[in-house]
């Protein structure tokens, strides 16, 4: 036998209710069923205020009785739906006599209609009247009386019995309290023995703190009966305290489960002896609970709160120590700003060391980031004790998402099958799911995906990208993607933008932030013009060879242009300081303005006419140069110079990319050299990113 319990958010539609029927079934074919429901959300709220005659309470009852139609009308056709109707109009016949504990009512008539659909789709199901079989504060009658209308029906497949409601010694209706559907569950399942207790409801489990406190709440994945006790007790909503006690007694484990994601595992409450350590967060009243589970130091606690609540200037009274609970009177209005920083303390940074990688475009660079996840996974987590899971990718059509991890070999089956990626569907699935320590991977090439940065980092998640459109937009944008990073303490890091798996971007930021002046920087990172100009072939070959290749933009003419090495000389300029925008960069492109009008075939024919010359001693270099008459303090330039072997830049052949640094720590100067191109380059890049 199974108890299987839903919340009233779980059946608060038709469609709602459609799912759960689909649980259920699939959970009756495995064994017998006993379904506990609760009145649809916002029901037992308003027939307490019409059971204590509130005012308009009439337009209540209209209200509940019209959603309620709703629900049997679009699950109900022909003449089971008037039955339906019939019945729900009669229960409603007795609302209106406003009976003592008229909120019993919710739950007859959810259970009512849902047996009644289970009937008409062919299920052998018993509807049970709780108002007789559980008696509030008589276990042993209760256990007997339920045992007995089961034991009486061998054949039905399904019960569903409504939550919440009983009847006293004295044979009056009452309540097992708010939340109390889910100790009815538990009574029904200890009652019969259960194989199966599961509490299905709208969130994945129990949390280390409340996720509408805190998006940043991750699932608990198992824990034992005394501190899930504790956790409720405390102000944990998602579990009713009563609930733990007939489990903990019968030996039965609680799953908690979330009926909109119902492969997510949950959390599973049991006799877990080995479940030590720091357990979750919970408020009540004037106080902030930390819950634990076996032996701690105290004094060191008491530091670590201490200090985080002195950082956050927030005003407290004396810690107290229980057994398996730390408690910390707070302000109400700093309690918020006190789970943030407690939370992130006990729960963020030491315990969870598993990233769940998000990667967006799977291309040549995401396809070998996904294979270089996979043949490093054992090394990386020795070396750094983190743990990389491949959480989603999307292409240009669809995306993938499997929180559980997604295998290196399983993308392309998982991406032929996977869900419409048009517009920002992919970063809003993300987002939806609010996935602790998660880091998005942007390997496109796209110019409008940097629009979806903010909000990513806004909702916890950090972001690593290697695609130079979203960082080259107009520095208003580019400021508040920093800002959010810094606001959310998420990272957002970019080194592949420039130079691939060359330390440009973290040399200069280091300058930058030590105070050392940047006089100039020369920076070398057109990959294409490099192995155009240490070519002995003709301009015109090694173009195609170079677009072949993949080296060049779709239009080659966007990196002959010089608009490919503008994006990174403004990556370049910004990380030091400078807010640079397009417009305040010069650039002469190799090729005269005819060759950029008309098509790329246009193009190429245009070059077969008029090939070029360039010697081996020329080089397309960015330049950033101290200019006190600019308005920004600098000058910004591209074009094709002329070098000599004392420059640094002569040495350069095929693909390699340089930045030569001078500043008033490195007049000398420092340069940074090497391969500029590659996707397996980038992809060590990316992965040094999400690694820092």
């Amino acid at each position: 036998m199974q108890v299987l319990k839903f919340g009233g958010t779980s059946i608060a539609t038709a469609t709602n209710i459609s799912r759960v029927l689909d649980i259920v079934g699939a959970a009756a074919r495995k064994d017998r069923v006993i379904l506990v429901c609760s009145a649809i959300s916002g029901c037992t709220d308003s027939l307490l205020l019409v059971g204590a005659g509130a005012v308009h309470y009439t337009d209540r009852i209209s209200e509940l009785e019209d959603r309620h139609r709703e629900i049997i009308t679009r699950l109900f056709t022909g003449a089971q739906r008037d039955e339906a109707l019939k019945e729900c109009e009669d229960i409603f016949k007795q609302i209106k006599q406003r009976p003592p504990c008229t909120e019993a009512f919710g739950e007859i008539l959810s259970t009512k209609i849902i047996a009644r659909k289970l009937a008409c789709d062919g299920i052998e199901v018993q509807w049970l009247d709780s108002r007789k079989l559980v008696i509030k504060d008589d276990v042993k009658a209760t256990y007997a009386n339920i045992a007995s209308a089961v034991e009486q029906r061998r054949a039905v497949r399904v019960f569903v019995a409504p939550g919440f409601i009983a009847r006293d010694k004295e044979g009056s209706v009452t309540t097992l309290g708010r939340g109390g559907s889910d100790y009815s569950a538990a009574l029904y399942a200890a009652a019969v023995g259960a194989s199966s207790l599961q509490l299905w409801t709208d969130v994945p489990g129990i949390m280390t703190t409340n996720p509408k406190d805190l998006p940043q709440a991750r699932t608990i994945p198992r824990l034992s009966y005394d501190a899930a006790w504790r956790l409720a007790e405390h102000g944990a909503k998602v579990l009713y305290p009563p609930t733990v006690k007939p489990a903990q007694e019968a030996g039965i484990a609680i799953e908690i489960k979330n009926t909109f994601d119902p492969s997510n595992p949950g959390t599973v409450v049991g006799d877990f002896k080995d479940a030590k350590g720091w357990i979750g967060l919970a408020r009540k009243d004037d106080f902030i609970y930390l819950v634990t589970a076996g032996d701690i130091d105290t004094a060191s606690a008491r530091t670590r709160i201490n200090g985080v609540l002195d950082r956050r200037c927030i005003t407290w009274d004396d810690i107290s120590f229980q057994d398996g609970l730390i408690g910390i009177k707070v302000p109400f209005d700093q309690q918020k700003e006190a789970l943030k920083g407690l939370h992130r303390e006990f729960f963020e940074l030491e315990p969870n060391r598993t990233r769940r990688i998000f990667i967006a475009g799977y291309g040549a660079v995401g396809k070998a980031l996904v294979k270089m996840i996979g043949d490093t996974s054992m090394t990386v987590t020795h070396n750094s004790g983190k743990t990389l899971r491949i959480a989603g990718v999307s292409n240009s059509t669809h995306y993938a998402i499997r929180p559980g991890g997604l295998m290196p070999w399983e993308v392309d089956d998982a991406l032929a099958s996977g869900q419409d990626a048009s517009g920002d569907a992919f970063c809003k699935a993300i987002i939806g799911l609010e996935p602790h320590q998660a880091v998005f991977v942007d390997c496109t090439d796209s110019e409008a995906i940097y629009k979806q940065y903010e909000a990513l980092l806004e909702a916890g998640i950090s972001v690593v990208s290697s695609n130079r459109r979203s960082l080259a937009v107009p520095y208003a944008d580019y400021a508040r993607m920093k800002t959010a990073a810094l606001q959310s303490g998420c990272f957002l890091r970019y080194e592949t933008t420039v130079g691939a798996a060359l330390p440009f971007l973290e040399s200069i930021a280091m300058s930058a932030n030590s105070s050392d002046e940047i006089i100039s920087i020369e920076a070398v990172v057109s990959c294409t013009l490099n192995y155009i100009f240490s070519s002995k072939d003709s301009f015109i070959d090694t173009l195609r060879k170079a677009q072949k290749e993949g080296l060049t933009e779709k239009d080659p003419r966007t990196d002959l242009g010089g608009r490919d090495a503008m994006r990174k000389l403004i990556i370049l300029a910004r990380e030091a300081g400078v807010h640079l925008e397009e417009k305040d960069v010069e650039i002469e492109p190799v090729l005269d303005s005819s060759f950029f009008e008309g098509s790329v075939e246009d193009f190429y024919a245009k070059l077969e006419k008029a090939e070029p010359r360039f010697g081996r001693n020329q080089r397309f270099v960015a330049s950033l140069v101290k200019d006190p008459s600019s308005p920004l303090g600098y000058k910004a330039s591209i074009r094709v110079q002329t070098v000599d072997e004392s420059h640094p830049a002569y040495w350069l052949h095929g693909t390699d990319n340089a930045i030569i640094v001078r500043s008033t720590f490195h007049p000398s100067p420092l340069v940074i050299q090497g391969a500029g191109e590659g996707a397996r380059v980038a992809a060590s890049s990316i992965l040094n990113d999400i690694l820092k």
